[in-house]
């Protein structure tokens, strides 16, 4: 099907929309690359299509196979992210694709959350055990009155009962620092590679 000057506009405009859509999740160098394989799709759907009933109606219905701007724009966008992520398995990238599946699906908000707050537990534990050294007073096991812990951090002011636990706190706050941090990175990087799975079985 050759495409009249009216089907040109309508499919011009619907990348107008996709490439708009497109930045709001990925850098332009990439937004430019992701135009051209969508438009090269669009192109061979409609250089393969006999045009019956009429080019208006069978230019719709492509378009609509491919699905709106903002929907494609989201899907090849979390599978550019998530491909980055789980191949490299470099940090930066994880995190990139975590907050952009948290911030686009339900299913990525819930397991982002869960992933985000063990990151911060393992830094925290981290913090606990190079604060020692500087602030023995204030860094420790804090316990209630009768005794019972209650916390292993780091308080100010100073509490009014003593801190318990004394330097041996320092490699232990690194062991399961590191060790929550090494797990959870290798969690991530599973539930991404669980997730680029899924969406290949469904795509």
């Amino acid at each position: 099907m050759k495409l009249s000057d009216p089907g040109e506009s309508r499919v011009n405009g619907y990348l107008f929309v996709l490439e708009r859509s497109l930045r709001t999740f990925l850098a332009i160098d990439v937004v430019r690359d992701a135009r051209r394989e969508i438009e090269s799709h669009i192109r061979e759907r409609v250089d393969t299509h006999d045009g019956s009933p009429n080019e208006r109606e069978a230019l719709e219905k492509i378009l609509a196979e491919l699905g709106p701007p903002l929907r494609v724009a989201q899907a090849y966008s979390s599978e550019r992210i998530v491909d980055e992520a789980v191949t490299t398995g470099r940090v930066v990238p994880m995190v990139r694709a975590l907050w952009h599946l948290a911030v686009t699906t339900v299913a990525g908000f819930f397991a982002a959350l869960g992933l985000f707050a063990a990151y911060w537990a393992g830094l925290g534990f981290i913090f606990v055990a190079l604060m020692k050294p500087f602030f023995p007073a204030n860094v420790g096991l804090h316990t209630t009155k009768s005794g019972w812990p209650i916390a292993l951090g780091a308080v100010w002011p100073a509490p009014a009962e003593p801190v318990r636990g004394g330097y041996w706190i320092i490699p232990i706050g690194l062991i399961l620092g590191f060790g929550t941090l090494v797990l959870t990175h290798r969690g991530a990087r599973a539930f991404l590679g669980w997730w680029r799975r899924r969406s290949v079985k469904r795509g």
